[in-house]
């Protein structure tokens, strides 16, 4: 979790940007609230053609930060699928008024959640 002396400032929002405001943390959780468990191929299968390197680093980001937990599926070589957590869940609302502003603002986009 983004402790207080790594955040920028106490405003909610910007903590908030510090942990999920890239580009690519919320199409994870999008694509885990769409499917409740994703091995680490079928996160990089996205329509969004997200960089392996990146995808590691989002994922151990969203673990650190409590939205996301991983479950060993395989020792030989070690392989995971990531699920999200209560935190993780807790994030739908935000998502579906994005898709919302999105749908209404943005010609040709559709909603992929909700």
């Amino acid at each position: 979790m983004a402790s207080r002396a790594t955040r920028r400032s106490d405003c909610a929002i910007a903590g908030t940007l510090d942990l999920v405001g890239d580009r690519w943390s919320l199409l994870i959780v999008r694509d885990l609230l769409v499917t409740e468990s994703l091995r680490y191929g079928d996160l990089l299968a996205s329509h969004e053609s997200i960089p392996t390197n990146t995808l590691a680093d989002r994922l151990r980001k969203l673990e650190d930060a409590g939205i996301l937990t991983k479950e060993r599926y395989q020792d030989r070589p070690p392989r995971f699928a990531y699920r999200l957590t209560e935190r993780g869940y807790a994030l739908a609302p935000t998502l579906d008024a994005l898709a919302t502003w999105g749908t209404t603002h943005l010609p040709g986009t559709r909603r992929l959640i909700g």
